[in-house]
């Protein structure tokens, strides 16, 4: 099996045999030997139904249905864990992906060696004001962030090799940083291209605004734990430490001009020095508890259940 397309969707009845015949077209036309898999994160329409359909008559089809919605990232997930292909290509299901993109981003990654190719839709066909602006902040922020330069990290068209997706692990709603989860895990040969970005056809979009504000707190939260993921202590320990230091420097300067300069002054506990101890002392035990606990995690950790899968089709 040379490439497996897999394709997270939502409610995408009306888009997934056209999709399916697009990519057979396109695939087809290169002699490739692939296969295709759908999977269904938990739609209340008919498309699963689409999809069994489709897998019936097209044994290089497969479905993969969640018992209910977990999100992109799980549908990823269990895509990712399912194919059999060297190389995975990932696309949405609303028809705004050109599967003939595939060929020539294929291309690009075997000539250059590369790890990754991700799509970048230079020319949108998206609202200005609630997708195109915020997107390009976003990505702006994630460049900067991230250290990896590329202008389009939420691109739902991505071409990996096998040991890529074998590795990495994507949860919560961490698809939009794949690029960045690869490049965490060693796979630093990343490079975009310029892709088409065709107008929605069917439907409406799955996200709403929210996802952009979402994306920088993930990608916060996805650089801290790269850097003290493994080692919480080394994050908690450190300011725990500081706070400790500042709280025992205010407490023994209190002491000594308590005792020797200002015997006579007011009490320690009505000088506000005294609450600055006190509280950055206080600030530096729960640092270093915090510490303590991410390390018992950390050890203890065996992973946890991301998603139910209902159904499969055509699963060999």
């Amino acid at each position: 099996m040379e490439l497996s397309i897999v394709i997270p969707l939502l409610n995408e009845n009306e888009s997934i045999e056209e999709l399916h015949q697009w990519i057979s077209i396109s695939l087809d036309k290169h002699k490739y030997k692939y296969e295709i898999i759908f999977v269904d994160d938990g739609s209340t329409d008919n498309s699963w139904s689409v999809i069994t359909r489709l897998a019936k008559k097209n044994t290089n089809t497969r479905g993969i249905l969640f018992s209910k919605n977990y999100g992109k990232s799980q549908a990823l997930h269990a895509g990712f864990k399912s194919s059999k292909g060297e190389f995975i290509i990932t696309m949405d299901a609303d028809l705004q992906d050109s599967p003939e993109e595939i060929h020539e981003m294929l291309n690009k990654l075997k000539e250059k060696n590369l790890d990754l190719v991700s799509g970048w839709k230079k020319k949108r066909y998206d609202s200005i004001l609630l997708k195109n602006i915020p997107s390009k902040l976003f990505n702006w922020a994630a460049r900067r962030v991230s250290g990896i330069q590329l202008h389009d990290f939420n691109c739902g068209l991505k071409v990996y090799r096998k040991e890529v997706i074998k590795t990495i692990e994507v949860y919560g709603e961490m698809h939009r940083y794949i690029p960045v989860i690869a490049a965490n895990e060693g796979f630093t040969k990343i490079e975009e291209q310029v892709v088409k970005h065709q107008a929605r056809k069917y439907g409406v979009t799955k996200f709403g605004s929210d996802r952009f504000i979402n994306g920088l707190l993930d990608l916060v939260t996805l650089l801290f734990l790269n850097k003290f993921g493994k080692r919480p202590m080394h994050f908690f320990g450190f300011w725990g430490t500081i706070m400790l230091i500042v709280g025992f420097g205010f407490t023994i300067y209190l002491g000594i001009n308590k005792l020797y300069f200002n015997q006579q002054a007011r009490l320690i506990t009505q000088r506000p020095e005294f609450y600055v101890a006190l509280t950055t002392m206080i600030l530096g035990a729960q640092f270093f508890i915090a510490g303590f606990i991410g390390e018992i995690l950390v050890r203890n950790s065996k992973g946890f259940k991301r998603y139910n899968i209902y159904k499969k089709l055509n699963e060999k």
